[in-house]
C-alpha cells in the first residue's frame, strides 16, 4: 500500500531494513517489483546486536531465496543514531521490564523511531535517487506502537513530501495483514526457500535470544514479539 500516489512509474526502491521477519518479507516484496532495491538499517543503540547481524545473514541469503532477483539487490547502508536512543531510552534500549506503561503503551516501545527512520531513510533516497521507501509497519498484528499506524504513515509521507519539495512515496505492503498473511506473502514470494530464510536467519525476539530453536525460528518464546510470530506461524501452518 502506498501512502503517497507515484506521479511516474517507480523503478527502485530503498527498504527500512532491521533484518526481521516483516522487513525480510518487505526486502523480497520489493525484489519483485522494482529494478534497483537498495536497504537500510538504524543502530539506534537497541541493546542486542544480533539484529544487526541478523541483517547481514538475510540479505546474504536473498540471493539463493531469490535468485532470479539477485542482480537487483544493491547497497545495504547503516545509519548511526545511537544519539537518539539514549534520549528516547526503552525495553529495547536499556535493560527495563516488558510491561504495559501508564499510556497504555508497551515499554518496547522507542518514541518516534519510525519518524526518525523515514526521514533518515527519505534523506538518504533522495541523495541516492531512490524513488519509494519501503517499510514493514503493521497495524493489524502489532504491539500497539502509534507509529507503525497507516494515518502516522500518511501523515509523514505528507510531511517528508512539504519538507523535501517532490513527492514521497512510502509503501507499506504489510499494513493489513496478520502475522499469518505476511508468512503467506513469503512464501508466495520465494516458496520454502524464503520462509526458511526467515525461519533461520531473521530475528525479532526482544530478548535477543539466538539458543532457542522453535518451528517458527529463534526466541525466547515468551516477549510479545515471539508470541506474535508464533501465533502467525501456527496460523498460517494450520491453514496450508
Amino acid at each position: 500500500m502506498s501512502v503517497i500516489q507515484e506521479t511516474t512509474p517507480s523503478t527502485s526502491a530503498l527498504v527500512l531494513f532491521s533484518g526481521g521477519q516483516d522487513s525480510a518479507t518487505c526486502l523480497a516484496w520489493a525484489l519483485q517489483r522494482f529494478e534497483r532495491v537498495e536497504t537500510v538499517g538504524f543502530d539506534y543503540g537497541q541493546r542486542h546486536a544480533v539484529e544487526m547481524q541478523a541483517r547481514q545473514a538475510v540479505r546474504d541469503g536473498m540471493a539463493e531465496a531469490l535468485p532470479d532477483r539477485a542482480g537487483w539487490l544493491g547497497e545495504d547502508h547503516v545509519v548511526d543514531l545511537t544519539g537518539y536512543g539514549r534520549i528516547a531510552e526503552s525495553a529495547l534500549t536499556a535493560d527495563r521490564k516488558i510491561e504495559m506503561d501508564a499510556r497504555g503503551l508497551p515499554t518496547t516501545f522507542v518514541p518516534g523511531r519510525n519518524l526518525i527512520f523515514l526521514v533518515a531513510a527519505a534523506a538518504l533516497a533522495d541523495r541516492r535517487g531512490l524513488d519509494v521507501l519501503v517499510g514493514g509497519m503493521c497495524e493489524t498484528d502489532y504491539s500497539g506502537y502509534p507509529d507503525c499506524r497507516h494515518e502516522t504513515m500518511e501523515a509523514m509521507a505528507r510531511a517528508l513530501s512539504l519538507g523535501l519539495d517532490k513527492p514521497v512515496v512510502i509503501d507499506t505492503p504489510l499494513m493489513w495483514l496478520t502475522k499469518a498473511e505476511t508468512w503467506a506473502l513469503a512464501h508466495r514470494i520465494g516458496g520454502d526457500g524464503l520462509v526458511e530464510l526467515i525461519v533461520e536467519d531473521s530475528h525479532t525476539c526482544y530478548q535477543g535470544d539466538r539458543t532457542h530453536r522453535h518451528a517458527w525460528g529463534y526466541g525466547c518464546g515468551d516477549c510479545p514479539a515471539c508470541e506474535l510470530r508464533a501465533a502467525g506461524h501456527a496460523e498460517w501452518v494450520a491453514g496450508r
